[in-house]
């Protein structure tokens, strides 16, 4: 059996020394480089990106690339 004064409770504050720097949504530690959290954050941006792109599709009524100027 645990002890319950180890563990801290929801009504006792911890202070910023002790408490982890994690994520919001995860328990993982925010990392830069080839980390697993930051490829899932780089994969969010990039499905953003793609929702952007249809919906300029769609409101433009043309395609990106021609949109953007990359093809005549």
């Amino acid at each position: 059996m645990s002890d319950p004064s180890a563990t801290p409770s929801a009504d006792t504050p911890q202070d910023a020394s002790t408490a982890p720097a994690t994520s919001a949504t995860t328990s993982e530690v925010p990392a830069f480089g080839w980390s697993g959290y930051a490829e899932r954050v780089n994969g969010r941006f990039a499905m953003l990106g793609f929702a952007a792109v249809l919906l300029v599709e769609a409101l433009s009524h043309d395609t990106f690339l021609h949109w953007a100027g990359l093809v005549p």
